[in-house]
């Protein structure tokens, strides 16, 4: 029975880290009245997670592998439940978005322990593929149910609802996960404290300065952060290289697969996700469509993709991950295409069909990332797989919506009109995006590996 609880926890997890990263989505104006915030309040109250999560996904994975997974996975579960309720409780927009954050980083331990759980609960490959599914899966099932709860809630009695909601599955969460088994890797290194700080530092630097940007990118707070940011990830690489136990060896980017795998998170967070992120806001101001129907529309995008990521399992063996991510991505590229021809007489259901189609395709694109980015490390640092891949997923994500806000800002006067425009040109830089890269995926290629030399190649990329 401990595989299977260990996926369903571990699942749970990552649907919970996913509503709480998407319900605002849905009542983001109750939010900022309540708030008392303004425009880049609001903002910021939408990009604050993510700043938590892409800064610590990396090293939560690596302190998941060396020091356990349920263990930081506990952790996660009661750092996300606490600071989100924290958030609930908050009554100003500083308080909420410093919940925001620190829920965010409770999140990112969360989803790289979780799916470390998953590949030691799941040895065979095989089973390890199925089980990587269903987690990828959950992905899909929590970014539906978030604007969805996070709208009927609101409606219903207060937009702080969710909130507890989610803070409270938070807790139990920790809880139910003390009765998985723990796992570790073999060769434990020691903790490589200057790369911990410059990788979060220096990733939450640049996603905060991306976030800052959205309201002036001449302002000097902006300039400040992203070049404190980018020099702290420069030395972070600089670090790495001439440490003797890095906490991500660099050598790992030698490997196709390892760099296949995180174009595929970086090309779908500034792709789709980057697209899905702008559609509530969009439907409502310039389509006059309701907070209700665009929670819907989102999952006219992730209901697909919940079914598709469990059926993938289903595909021809000889289609490697590669292969499927590639073909994946372009068909998600396909399906963004397909919602180009809105007009301001057009109705949700005109956006559908292209969503329909990119769901199922991001579904299978999910299983496959999920799979992929576990089998791409060496043996014993699925944790570390899992949060490269996603941090490379919220990079791409926080990079597309600040493209995406400022190809579709209106040249003039706010109007209907102006903003199908912009829209017209989110959705073929977005598209593109998932274009390019399926094609990057597909041209990396595998490099084959001679009799004996794999032994060689795990140590080169343990020891950068």
């Amino acid at each position: 029975m401990s595989p299977r609880r260990t996926l369903a926890i571990a699942s749970l997890g990552t649907v919970t880290v996913l509503v709480a990263f998407t319900s605002p989505l849905a009542n983001i104006n109750q939010t900022v009245a309540g708030l008392g915030a303004g425009h880049r309040g609001a903002t910021w109250i939408l990009s604050s997670m993510s700043i938590g999560l892409g800064a610590f996904l990396l090293t939560a994975g690596r302190l998941a592998d060396d020091y356990g997974r349920r263990r930081w996975f506990v952790i996660g579960s009661l750092v996300l439940g606490l600071a989100t309720l924290l958030g609930a409780l908050s009554h100003d927009a500083t308080t909420f978005v410093a919940s925001r954050i620190v829920a965010g980083a409770g999140g990112a331990a969360v989803i790289a322990a979780g799916l470390g759980m998953i590949a030691a609960a799941h040895p065979d490959p095989g089973e390890r593929g199925r089980a990587t599914g269903v987690w990828g899966a959950s992905i899909g099932a929590g970014i539906a149910i978030g604007p969805l709860l996070g709208n009927y809630l609101g409606s219903l009695h207060s937009w702080r609802d969710v909130y507890v909601l989610i803070g409270v599955a938070g807790l139990a969460l920790a809880a139910a996960a003390r009765g998985c088994p723990e796992s570790r890797s073999a060769e434990r290194a020691r903790l490589d404290v200057p790369g911990v700080v410059l990788i979060a530092t220096g990733t939450a630097s640049v996603l905060a300065g991306l976030t800052e940007g959205r309201g002036g990118w001449g302002r000097p707070v902006t300039v400040l952060l992203l070049v404190v940011g980018v020099l702290l990830l420069v030395a972070f690489v600089v670090v790495e290289r001439r440490s003797t136990h890095p906490m991500l060896a660099l050598g790992l980017f030698a490997r196709p697969a390892f760099r296949a795998v995180n174009v595929a998170g970086l090309a779908t967070g500034a792709g789709i996700i980057a697209l899905m992120s702008y559609v509530s806001g969009f439907v409502g101001s310039a389509l006059g469509i309701s907070a209700t129907t665009a929670a819907w529309l989102m999952l006219a995008w992730s209901a697909p993709s919940v079914v598709t990521a469990v059926a993938a399992r289903r595909l021809p063996a000889h289609w490697s991950g590669r292969g499927q991510m590639a073909v994946a991505l372009a068909v998600v590229g396909l399906g963004q295409l397909l919602v180009l021809g809105v007009d301001t007489g057009s109705g949700a259901a005109r956006f559908v069909p292209g969503l329909l189609l990119a769901g199922v395709a991001t579904g299978v694109l999910n299983a496959a990332m999920g799979r992929e980015s576990v089998a791409s490390v060496p043996p014993g640092q699925a944790g570390l797989g899992s949060g490269a891949n996603n941090t490379a997923r919220y990079l791409g994500s926080a990079l597309g919506v600040t493209v995406v806000s400022v190809v579709a800002a209106p040249s003039g006067a706010i109007t209907a009109a102006g903003l199908v425009d912009g829209w017209h040109r989110a959705v073929v830089v977005t598209a593109l995006v998932s274009l390019v890269g399926a094609a990057g995926v597909a041209l990396l290629g595998e490099r084959v590996v001679r009799p004996g030399s794999e032994r060689a190649e795990t140590v080169r990329a343990d020891s950068g």
